[in-house]
C-alpha cells in the first residue's frame, strides 16, 4: 500500500463558538487525488484551512508524511511540503505575473520551473509582465495554481479551483492537476463541479455535517454515482 501523504483523524474545528467540523477523518496516499465533495457549508473549505494551520481553534490528529502538524502554524506546515491554493487566490495586484509566480519560496526540489508553468498556461506567458489587476479571473486562478506547482510541495490543497470559470480554462486546470498526478504529487481537492472532479479524482469523500459520511473509489463511481449525486443535490 502506498505511504500516506495525509492522515486526518477526529478533526474538530471552530469559528468562534460555532463548531464546523465534528470528528472528521480521511486520508490521502502519496500520488493520490482525493476530492472532498458536499453541499455548501458542510466544512470542506474549513477542512483544508485546518490542515494548513489557518484555523487556530481545532483539535484531533493531522499527520503530513508521517509528521504531526496538529498544532503547527501555517509556515511550519508549508515547510513540511504542503501548499494551499485558496478559493480567493491571493494574487498580489501590485505585482506582475512573474513576480507573483516567484514570490513563494521553494519548499522542496522537484517543482515545475517558470518555463514549464508558462508552457502549461500559455496565457500567463503572454502576460508575464502584466500586473495582477490586469488578469481575468481564470488567469488569476491559473497563476495561483502555477505558483503552488513551482514550490515543490508534495501535498497540494486546492479549494474550488474551477468556480465561475469558462470551460476552456477549466480544461487547462484539469490538465495541470493531471500533471501533478503524473509527478506523483498528492492533491486534496474541494470542488462543487462534480462533473469536473468525477474524471480526475481517485477517491471521493462525501462530507455532511462536518464529517465524512461516505467514501467512493473512482473505480466504483459508475455504480455509486446516482447515490452521490442525490446526496449532493445534483
Amino acid at each position: 500500500m502506498a505511504d500516506l501523504a495525509l492522515d486526518v483523524i477526529g478533526l474538530d474545528a471552530w469559528y468562534g463558538e460555532s463548531r464546523v467540523l465534528r470528528g472528521l477523518s480521511f486520508s490521502a496516499s502519496e500520488g493520490e487525488i482525493v476530492a472532498l465533495v458536499g453541499r455548501n457549508g458542510v466544512g470542506k473549505t474549513t477542512t483544508l484551512r485546518s490542515i494548513m494551520g489557518l484555523i487556530s481553534k481545532r483539535s484531533g490528529s493531522i499527520r503530513v508524511f508521517g509528521q504531526d502538524v496538529s498544532k503547527s502554524r501555517p509556515e511550519k506546515v508549508a515547510r513540511k511540503g504542503v501548499a494551499f491554493c485558496p478559493e480567493e487566490r491571493g494574487i498580489f495586484s501590485s505585482l506582475s505575473v512573474e513576480e507573483n509566480l516567484l514570490l513563494p519560496p521553494i519548499v522542496a526540489p522537484g517543482g515545475l520551473s517558470s518555463d514549464e508553468i508558462y508552457e502549461l498556461f500559455p496565457s500567463l506567458a503572454a502576460r508575464r509582465f502584466n500586473q495582477g489587476t490586469k488578469l481575468s479571473g481564470g488567469e488569476q486562478q491559473m497563476l495561483a495554481i502555477g505558483r503552488t506547482m513551482r514550490t515543490g510541495a508534495r501535498l497540494i490543497l486546492l479549494d474550488e479551483p474551477t468556480e465561475g470559470l469558462a470551460p476552456v480554462i477549466v480544461q487547462q486546470i484539469a490538465g495541470a492537476i493531471r500533471v501533478l498526478k503524473e509527478r506523483k504529487q498528492t492533491v486534496v481537492l474541494v470542488e462543487q463541479n462534480f462533473a469536473f472532479v468525477r474524471h480526475l479524482a481517485d477517491r471521493f469523500c462525501l462530507i455532511e455535517g462536518g464529517k465524512v459520511v461516505d467514501e467512493v473509489a473512482a473505480v466504483d463511481m459508475r455504480a455509486n454515482a446516482s447515490r452521490i449525486q442525490q446526496r449532493l443535490g445534483i
